[in-house]
């Protein structure tokens, strides 16, 4: 270790994974190091599935009847891609795509009045839906219509909205969508994780919606993808992208001390007698405690079912939304489906996670409702996950720290806050066309 780097990136979470590639690519010389001996961090896929059970603490449970053991990989945090979305992109543009085969979720559904809805995205499914009234149908139709024909470079298609000033309240108002409508819009369609994008300028919204419509016309049932065997591929795929390009992966490897110089500002990493240098470190939450604050905490709960969810057609996988105004809550609650159709579980098994983040001093009560859409559980395994967000910027002493997943079932939130942090680091948006290599060169 005892030699001198442009980045050391501590951790192989996703986030860690692709920065690492990312920086790799763009010429720099990275060392890449983890504590674990394994890929992922706590966004690591398990396998077999004795090991989730020892991991929750949970032994001498009977095995034979959840089918072979192997044939479990399951998620710890998982979640979905956007098919459009830019992790999407990434992959494309690395090649890393080459050793993963994607399917798409079979339907995404939302919560409405103790009931679960699929959500319409194309002015089609609008008018059949039974999640609105006749003529909310019309109203949502042509709603969609207006943004799916929105272009920000021509003014001709903003139809009297201006989305640098308009807000969301507005726009949505000009449409007379009722108040259920707009719940669905904005927390199903858009993604959006509270209310405060309501009074925002519209532009947002628009430019979501439409990332669903596009990523939806790809492949038609849903605008999600889902990688099979699991997400655990990611983070070792952009780990492979790095290697290609130079960089030096080393798991198992303990890091005691983040060596800083007398101005504060980082110069390397120590593990035991060997000091790596650096000019900047690249870390997750858990590696610097004193870096960090507290904002909250994600309950998560995976659920092994042997059938498919109850109201979804027998879908094999989907993605179901609760808006936090269902439930007079602050935060929406999310649920993803996969199965044995992923190769991520014993043939005739599912795996449904619920996420939120915490609220109350009791987390479980909070998630009733959506477990209570699952029919019955064969077993469940609980967690409570504290988010983390760094306390600056990373400019002054040149290290940048992630921030801690969030309870979201896509990877849109995870790949901003990639982006964001490679341009505080390097000054400049990140050039997505330098990632173009053909990864049979390799070795």
């Amino acid at each position: 270790m005892n030699e001198e780097y442009d980045a050391i990136v501590l951790g192989t979470g996703l986030k860690e994974c692709i920065l690492s590639g990312m920086l790799s690519v763009s010429g720099k010389k990275v060392l890449h190091v983890d504590r674990n001996p394994y890929y992922g961090g706590e966004s690591a896929s398990i396998t077999p599935l004795e090991d989730l059970f020892s991991k929750f603490g949970l032994k001498d449970v009977p095995m034979e009847e959840f089918g072979r053991s192997r044939d479990w990989n399951v998620d710890l945090i998982p979640k979905f891609l956007m098919a459009n979305g830019i992790l999407v992109k990434l992959l494309i543009h690395t090649g890393v795509t080459k050793y993963l085969e994607f399917k798409s979720l079979e339907g995404s559904y939302v919560y409405k009045q103790g009931k679960i809805y699929k959500v319409p995205a194309d002015e089609k499914e609008a008018l059949v839906s039974n999640l609105m009234g006749l003529f909310e149908k019309r109203r949502f139709r042509n709603f969609l219509i207006y943004v799916q024909e929105f272009k920000l470079e021509d003014q001709a298609t903003w139809k009297g909205i201006d989305p640098h000033t308009t807000t969301c309240t507005d726009l949505l108002g000009k449409y007379s969508l009722d108040k259920d409508t707009k719940d669905f819009t904005g927390h199903a369609l858009a993604l959006f994780r509270d209310e405060k994008f309501m009074e925002e300028p519209c532009l947002e919204l628009i430019r979501r919606i439409k990332l669903y419509c596009e990523s939806l016309a790809r492949y038609g049932k849903s605008p999600y993808l889902y990688p099979l065997y699991g997400l655990g591929e990611l983070p070792q795929g952009f780990a492979r992208l790095s290697a290609i390009y130079g960089g030096t992966y080393i798991l198992d490897q303990k890091v005691d001390e983040i060596v800083y110089d007398e101005s504060g500002k980082v110069v390397g990493v120590r593990s035991g007698t060997d000091i790596a240098k650096c000019k900047q470190l690249f870390v997750d939450p858990t590696y610097v405690p004193e870096k960090v604050k507290k904002t909250g905490q994600v309950i998560r709960c995976i659920c092994l079912l042997n059938h498919p969810v109850p109201n979804t057609k027998d879908a094999l996988s989907c993605q179901i939304i609760i808006p936090q105004k269902q439930l007079s809550r602050k935060n929406d609650i999310y649920v993803s489906v996969v199965s044995y159709t992923h190769h991520v579980a014993a043939k005739g098994w599912f795996i449904a996670m619920v996420s939120t983040n915490v609220e109350t001093d009791n987390p479980e009560v909070e998630i009733k409702p959506a477990l209570d859409l699952l029919g019955p559980i064969r077993q469940k395994f609980v967690s409570i996950s504290p988010i983390y967000k760094p306390v600056d910027d990373g400019s002054q002493n040149q290290l940048y720290i992630s921030e801690s997943y969030d309870a979201t079932t896509d990877f849109e939130t995870t790949c901003n806050d990639v982006l964001q942090i490679f341009k505080k680091a390097t000054g400049e948006d990140f050039d997505f066309s330098k990632m173009k290599h053909d990864l049979n060169d390799d070795e």
